[in-house]
């Protein structure tokens, strides 16, 4: 349990280090890294094998990438918790 609490620690740290980026690439860079984190940490915790690790990182970084500011509109998707987004303007 330990371990899992330091790992969601530091994926939270990653995934907010994203945030402050200044361009558009290093948002896709951060929102990846944090995708591909939580991604193989979610099949970790559910016990998947090799193979489901690999697809669910991969999964994981894809989606990071595309959570990220709208930079013609300067509007974010933020998650709602219950796997919806809403879009409105960054914070």
């Amino acid at each position: 349990m330990r371990k899992s609490t330091l790992t969601l620690a530091a994926i939270s740290a990653l995934a907010l280090s994203a945030c402050n980026m200044s361009t558009y690439e290093q948002q896709q860079l951060g929102g990846a890294a944090a995708g591909a984190a939580i991604g193989l940490v979610g099949a970790n915790i559910l016990g998947a094998n090799t193979n489901w690790k690999i697809i669910a990182t991969l999964a994981g970084a894809a989606a990071g990438a595309h959570v990220a500011t709208n930079q013609k509109t300067g509007e974010c998707a933020y998650a709602n918790g219950d796997g919806t987004y809403t879009t409105r303007p960054c914070d």
